[in-house]
């Protein structure tokens, strides 16, 4: 009897949490909504990104206010964030840091590290796929592990981090493509498109008068950790599991994936799983419910799954995409 009275109020501790952190979130995307307009879906699939510890890619033309997202986010959230332009010739230790050699007035010597600007909450890698191979692989230990290794000391990050990277879609003279294994610790691929005629309308009124909106805070950082972990702790029904499954799992090649499987080269890994788990249970949060759905998993399987794809060259000869062959895997679920 003991033990179901604990369990009960374990229950009402967490329903109780919820709700406060839904209000909470809920403020947050109003705040950013109040400077962000007409890229609704785009807010939402970044804020779950976030509450779910994962990092963010976000794909759009110039002028679409990426850059603008990503400042109003830090603030909105609390965020100490910092900015990166990615060039040709930037180098890890820009981002990283580096030691450099200290001398005192008696003439000892050593060495001192200098925080580079990936020591922030929240960093923004502009146009990411501009700099060389060598240099976006100085984010891959940070993006995974919360910590970077500089002459083979390790240095923790502050918690928590995020990445969200920018690039442009059409520009490709003078870009190094970014490799699967760090696209794979991308949580989301978002997509950033033009508002629709109402919100440009709103735009033009209000970025072009003489006051301009500016972002308020909503959130602070450790009300933030204390969220992703609420995440975590949401229960997910055994259906929702089993559609995560055999989603991703029909997304390799090989015979789950069915007829389709003659048109994947290659399919996501089980932290494609992981990361549709996550950004589920973050979603059912947002939405100020306890528990992730069915439609939660289907709306959210492309941004989760289409960089984690490629397909066959015969299969993109026959003009077939990644969100067309994602959408029939959908289909087969619900």
């Amino acid at each position: 009897m003991a033990g179901a009275d604990s369990v009960e109020k374990l229950e009402d501790v967490i329903v109780r949490s919820a709700e406060q952190v839904a209000g909470e979130v809920r403020a947050a995307k109003e705040a950013i909504s109040t400077v962000i307009f007409g890229q609704d879906r785009v807010v939402e699939n970044t804020l779950v990104t976030i509450l779910s510890g994962g990092h963010a890619l976000l794909i759009g033309v110039p002028g679409l206010a990426k850059t603008k997202l990503v400042e109003t986010l830090g603030v909105t959230l609390g965020l100490d964030a910092k900015r990166v332009q990615f060039t040709p010739d930037l180098m890890p230790s820009d981002i990283l840091g580096a030691e450099v050699l200290d001398e005192t007035a008696a003439g000892k010597r050593s060495f001192r590290f200098i925080a580079g600007p990936v020591f922030a909450q929240l960093l923004m890698a502009d146009e990411i796929n501009r700099a060389s191979p060598r240099t976006q692989s100085a984010l891959l230990q940070a993006m995974q592990e919360q910590h970077i290794t500089v002459a083979g000391a390790r240095h923790d990050l502050p918690k928590p981090f995020h990445v969200l990277a920018t690039q442009n879609p059409l520009e490709q003279e003078g870009t190094y493509p970014l490799p699967e294994a760090q696209l794979d610790r991308f949580l989301m691929e978002i997509d950033v498109d033009y508002p629709d005629r109402d919100a440009e309308r709103r735009i033009l009124f209000d970025t072009t008068g003489a006051e301009q909106n500016t972002p308020k805070a909503a959130m602070s950082a450790d009300q933030l950790v204390s969220a992703q972990r609420l995440v975590r702790r949401l229960p997910v029904g055994d259906s929702v599991v089993e559609a995560i499954l055999s989603l991703v799992r029909s997304a390799r090649p090989g015979p789950e994936a069915g007829d389709l499987g003659k048109l994947i080269a290659w399919g996501p890994g089980p932290r494609a799983s992981q990361s549709l788990m996550m950004a589920v249970r973050a979603r059912a949060l947002l939405d100020g419910r306890l528990a992730p759905s069915i439609d939660d998993v289907l709306d959210l399987a492309e941004p989760v799954l289409k960089h984690r794809m490629a397909l066959t060259f015969s299969a993109r000869a026959e003009g077939r995409t990644i969100p067309d062959v994602i959408q029939k895997l959908k289909s087969r679920i619900g």
